[in-house]
């Protein structure tokens, strides 16, 4: 028998559905053993019926749910409730589901400063009133899937690996936990590390890092973070390289941006990455931007927006 799958993409790009397709020939393995019975990327369903008869948002009941992005508006909040309801198992399908992703970054700002930007510009006046006829209302804030609804598997990455993603689905399927890494990109990374200690400032990446030559192996290169490159990997979990370890990034000679969100579920990446430079004796003040260390991890409450004095 079949295991019924519903899939949904909530405030999210499709990246993570691509990651799926990624997959190859093993989607077809997967399709041998699962049946979608809703995913909007490949089939029809609609929320209020086919004719939409219906008064009520409804989905299908299913063994597993798969849902990519985040919580951003009541729409949002509708389906992941609804998906909770009709699933036995939710999986947090990528960052944003995970951590709130790239659109979490959003939660820096306040709503109508969000609007203010979005509907203005520098030729016309902010306007009295916001677009407001047929558009799902904004929460106070991106939310990721678990401070709303229960969620009983986390898959991170931007988007999470094809081998990964095949993994999860297998092991849902055989009953059995998900091999998946809970190392650090660090603990991955092949290139190398001197320790001399003799770092105290860090820079932006604007330049290819020193290395012995571009076709030379990434074990002849020297830890990017060694050479005063701000490198997320430290405090970003692993995976980005699915099966083949290799951190993507880094074998691209480029640092890691923490895509992958925390190491372990509860982290914070930028107090993390703070301790980690400032118990290693560098100038955190020389930190090009702050905010950016949790570029892919602003939800649970880690970016909000200053605070807004009431006028007297």
């Amino acid at each position: 028998m079949k295991v019924k799958v519903l899939s949904e993409w909530l405030n999210s790009c499709s990246g993570c559905e691509i990651s799926m397709v990624d997959m190859g020939e093993r989607l077809l393995d997967v399709l041998n053993l699962v049946d979608f019975v809703h995913i909007p990327v490949l089939m029809d369903n609609k929320y209020y019926g086919q004719l939409g008869d219906r008064k009520h948002l409804s989905l299908p009941e299913a063994d597993v749910g798969i849902i990519s992005g985040g919580i951003r508006n009541d729409e949002h909040l509708e389906l992941a409730l609804e998906i909770r309801k009709k699933c036995k198992i939710v999986i947090a399908l990528g960052t944003c589901a995970t951590h709130g992703g790239i659109p979490s970054l959003a939660n820096s700002y306040r709503n109508d400063q969000i609007l203010d930007r979005y509907y203005s510009t520098e030729t016309t006046d902010t306007p009295e009133r916001y677009p407001s006829e047929g558009i799902p209302e904004l929460l106070d804030a991106c939310y990721a899937l678990d401070e709303k609804i229960h969620v009983d598997v986390y898959l991170p990455g931007c988007a999470p690996h094809p081998d990964q993603v095949f993994e999860a689905l297998v092991a849902l399927i055989e009953q059995r936990p998900a091999d998946l890494s809970g190392k650090s990109v660090c603990d991955t990374c092949p290139t190398r590390r001197e320790g001399k200690g003799d770092l105290k400032k860090l820079v932006r990446f604007l330049k290819a890092p020193k290395q012995d030559s571009p076709s030379a192996p990434l074990n002849k290169m020297r830890c990017l973070l060694e050479q005063g490159i701000l490198c997320m990997g430290p405090v970003t979990r692993a995976g980005c390289g699915g099966n083949g370890i290799t951190p993507r990034c880094i074998s691209a000679r480029v640092p890691c941006r923490g895509c992958y969100g925390p190491v372990k579920h509860e982290g914070n990446q930028m107090m993390d990455m703070l301790n980690a430079l400032a118990s290693n004796g560098i100038d955190i003040t020389s930190l090009p931007e702050r905010a950016s260390l949790l570029r892919f991890s602003g939800a649970h409450g880690r970016l909000r927006p200053p605070f807004k004095a009431k006028s007297a």
